[in-house]
């Protein structure tokens, strides 16, 4: 599903306008859109629905619904946060049409927030239509005070397009936001509510269909979506049944130093559960034996070794021979920081001309370096936020400010696909594409995850998906895994094997629900 930013929604908004339907027409069906949505969940009660409207188009899209809520005979206010005169527009006229049903506004000027309070603590539901997507400074004042009020007032609130405050285009609030129980927004989801904090101050998210075209889109071409399981499991094919283990590609894993063994041995064993044909565990000369007596279904290779568990730099003939033969490199999970592992992982980026996922350790070794300047085949780096941070020279307050623009910034930069880890995974392509996942769950948040991610994607990009449809499926796969682990057992003491045992699952899921006439579909639906 593709998300907008406020201009891009403006624009579509004035295509759609200059080709033929009018504003007025646009805000009829907004407001009847969001109509239903509330009614759907609203209960019969003699409570008032409190509907709270700013001045702007927001606002006309509130007074159509109190006009409609009005004459389904269910019990609604209006409070305008401001005077009548101020109204203009389309807005105008919807706020004239409403008091054509004889609809009353009460003025939200000083000295009546008590009043407004009062009548928010009986309301049966509150409509939050103070500020659309144009908002572009912090909410203060008096505004901020009913805000602040409707948030305190307990009664479910929808709002209208998008929370009061929160930016469309980061999530995050300005000033201070609106937390809505339920928001309709209009025509697209907008990516500030996608991400987090966003995501919180949204609610359940409904998406009201009101008439842009499918050539509006195309002519503003929005470049963010949001995953969803339809379009993703039909990424990776269904097995040919004459295949065999080359069929499938070959993994190269370089991971693993003294004290973090886990990290390679859940890298290899993720890559071949994400569906690689052959994988190998290349780990420092003094581990192998160790590593040997864990792993089963791959194989192992000796790296040069410094003699205390770390790799040494090594020459490039035997890392030519190394990468020889694979079809995906995983490089960096476990790895360590000493200087002979960074001089090793230069070698590995500057070498290897197969798709290179760079993770951990790995992509601490090329922080500050021209390093990926000097790469010349398709690379993918999966930083948590402090690895972007210095990744791009910043902290992570920066990163996690605009995490979008912060995947596109270093994707630009680098020439590779970013996955920017964390609540909703951000995947970032250099030529600006950007995807969001909605799986996953904080019971993810513990030690070696990311090892299985940076594996799972090593094992997809092996099977021919390129690096980008890698990252976009790996990322919502690992989610869903991660939710159906949860779902049975809970987020507390979930662990990064329990992942890896329910990938093939999920992998079948989705692609059952993506191909229902190939496998039966089996109820998949991802978490959020």
């Amino acid at each position: 599903m593709i998300a907008v930013t406020a201009a891009e929604m403006r624009a579509l908004d004035r295509w759609t306008i200059e080709h033929g339907t009018p504003g007025h027409v646009l805000m009829e069906r907004a407001g009847a859109g969001a109509t239903q949505v509330l009614r759907e969940r609203l209960s019969r009660t003699k409570a008032p629905v409190v509907i709270v409207a700013g001045r702007g188009n927001n606002g006309g899209d509130g007074f159509v619904v109190a006009r409609r809520l009005k004459r389904a005979r269910v019990p609604v206010e209006v409070w305008l946060l401001g005077r009548p005169e101020e109204v203009r527009g389309d807005a105008a006229r919807a706020l004239a049409a409403w008091k054509r049903v004889r609809g009353t506004t009460h003025l939200l000027v000083e000295g009546e927030l008590d009043r407004l309070r009062a009548r928010l603590a009986r309301a049966a539901a509150v409509v939050d239509a103070l500020f659309g997507t144009g908002l572009n400074a912090p909410v203060e004042g008096l505004a901020a005070a009913v805000v602040d009020a409707i948030n305190a007032c307990g009664a479910p609130v929808l709002a209208v397009d998008i929370a009061s405050g929160l930016s469309a285009d980061t999530g995050l609030p300005l000033g201070t936001a609106v937390r809505a129980t339920v928001t309709a927004t209009f025509a697209l989801p907008k990516i500030g509510q996608l991400v987090y904090p966003g995501v919180a101050h949204t609610g359940l998210l409904a998406v009201v269909d009101i008439g842009i075209p499918p050539e509006a889109v195309e002519a503003v071409n929005p470049r963010v979506t949001l995953l969803e399981a339809e379009t993703l499991g039909r990424l990776l094919p269904p097995r040919p049944r004459d295949a065999n283990k080359g069929t499938f590609g070959h993994v190269l894993v370089i991971a693993t130093s003294r004290g973090k063994t886990g990290a390679g041995l859940l890298a290899a064993e993720a890559a071949g559960r994400a569906g690689a044909g052959l994988t190998t565990l290349a780990v420092p000369a003094t581990l192998q034996p160790v590593l040997e007596a864990h792993v089963r279904e791959a194989m192992t290779a000796a790296l040069a070794d410094t003699g205390d568990g770390a790799v040494a730099a090594g020459d490039e003939h035997a890392l030519g021979e190394l990468l020889a033969g694979r079809t995906a490199v995983v490089c960096g999970p476990g790895l360590g920081q000493g200087a002979s592992a960074r001089a090793f992982v230069a070698a590995v980026v500057r070498q290897a001309r197969v798709p290179l996922v760079l993770d951990a350790d790995g992509l601490n070794a090329v922080a500050g370096t021209n390093v990926l300047a000097e790469r010349t085949g398709p690379t993918v780096l999966t930083p948590h936020p402090g690895e972007m941070a210095r990744l791009m020279g910043a902290d992570v307050p920066t990163v996690q400010r605009d995490r979008i623009a912060a995947a596109r910034a270093l994707a630009r930069s680098s020439g590779a696909i970013v996955v920017l880890k964390g609540a909703h995974t951000v995947v970032a392509a250099p030529d600006g594409t950007v995807a969001i996942s909605p799986t996953g769950n904080p019971g993810m948040a513990s030690g070696g995850t990311g090892d299985v991610l940076a594996g799972m994607l090593g094992g997809l990009i092996a099977q021919g998906l390129t690096p980008f449809d890698a990252a976009a499926l790996g990322v919502f796969v690992h989610g869903a895994a991660g939710d159906a682990v949860a779902a049975r057992q809970g987020e507390v003491g979930l662990l990064a094997r329990d992942l890896i045992a329910e990938l093939p699952a999920t992998i079948a899921r989705l692609q059952a629900a993506a191909r229902p006439d190939v496998h039966p579909a089996r109820g998949y639906r991802a978490g959020t």
